[in-house]
């Protein structure tokens, strides 16, 4: 009978047990806060573990910032910083005063005209401008950007002074590979310049400026001055068949006045005669000779030249590394 009699058992008083929670006793935890820490816990480990995967995203979180490392300048950055800044501030304004030049000899002589527009590429005017607003660009912007600390000009920079002496190196490479054509190209040049003597001022000062300091006269020989339409010999004025005064042995008359006209005639004198009144060497060979003997003096300045510009491009460098670390860690 026991099997199918169910016993229900009164529970007495003394056998309860209160379940309930005193919530004004400090010692006793309140109901679920097992659950609350073990939740608390879980979500400061994985806190913890994701500032520590993650470094470029929780950058921001508290738990990083607590442990993240503080970088500040050092003294050499700063020197480094403004003396970038001052070379590249000398050089921008050597630029606009080279850009300024070019300028003012281009309108002075009114090359954009219409009539001389097309000799325009063979104007030594030009070569100062592109060279001042080249240097004035690159040099303002490093200027710019070591002043304001700047990635994006510093990079400019450096990738430009990289490029200019990539293109130094090659020159030089090809100018020592191609040194047998150089001196067709120097000698179509110094015809071109000599054909355009009397039209071009700084051509002719150029011209003027060689032959007196070299003591020649024309490219090979003094007879190359048949080029010119003045100093040809079927000319109607009275420069037919001469040189310029710069080809002349002496060109002092009587030592104090310049004689402008000692030249007159000298291309109809042979040799014999004509070197007592002029130079008869041409300027090719001048120039030849005159690097033959300062090639010492021209390495020593090209090398010193290209040092100065790599150790720019490491001051560059090294002065970027140190303004992306203090970005990153500000």
């Amino acid at each position: 009978m026991r099997r199918y009699l169910m016993i229900k058992k009164i529970p007495l008083p003394w056998w309860r047990r209160d379940n309930t929670q005193n919530e004004t006793s400090p010692l006793i935890p309140k109901a679920g806060s097992a659950k609350e820490d073990a939740a608390e816990l879980g979500h400061v480990t994985s806190e913890f573990h994701q500032a520590g995967t993650n470094n470029e995203q929780d950058h921001d979180s508290p738990v990083f910032t607590r442990i993240q490392p503080n970088y500040s300048y050092s003294l050499m950055d700063y020197f480094l910083k403004y003396f970038l800044f001052l070379c590249n501030l000398v050089f921008t304004v050597l630029g606009l005063v080279v850009l300024g030049l070019g300028m003012w000899g281009l309108i002075s002589k009114e090359s954009f005209a219409q009539e001389k527009i097309g000799s325009i590429g063979t104007d030594p005017m030009l070569i100062l401008v592109t060279l001042g607003f080249v240097l004035t660009i690159l040099c303002l912007s490093g200027c710019v950007g070591a002043l304001r600390e700047n990635c994006c000009l510093l990079k400019l920079f450096s990738a430009a002074v990289l490029v200019l002496i990539t293109a130094q190196v090659l020159a030089a490479i090809l100018a020592y590979s191609l040194q047998d054509q150089i001196g067709g190209y120097l000698r179509s040049g110094m015809l071109a310049a000599m054909a355009r003597y009397q039209d071009d001022l700084d051509l002719r000062f150029i011209t003027d400026e060689i032959q007196s300091n070299l003591q020649c006269c024309g490219a090979d020989n003094y007879r190359d001055w048949e080029v010119n339409i003045y100093y040809n010999c079927s000319a109607p004025g009275v420069l037919a068949c001469g040189v310029p005064a710069t080809c002349c042995v002496d060109p002092l008359e009587n030592g104090t006045v310049w004689n402008s006209q000692c030249g007159v005639g000298a291309q109809q004198l042979d040799e014999f005669t004509a070197q007592s009144v002029i130079f008869l060497g041409g300027c090719l060979g001048g120039i030849s000779r005159w690097i033959e003997q300062h090639e010492g003096l021209i390495g020593t300045v090209s090398i010193v030249v290209l040092g100065v510009q790599i150790v720019i491009l490491f001051i560059t460098t090294r002065l970027l590394e140190s303004i992306q670390w203090h970005k990153v860690y500000m």
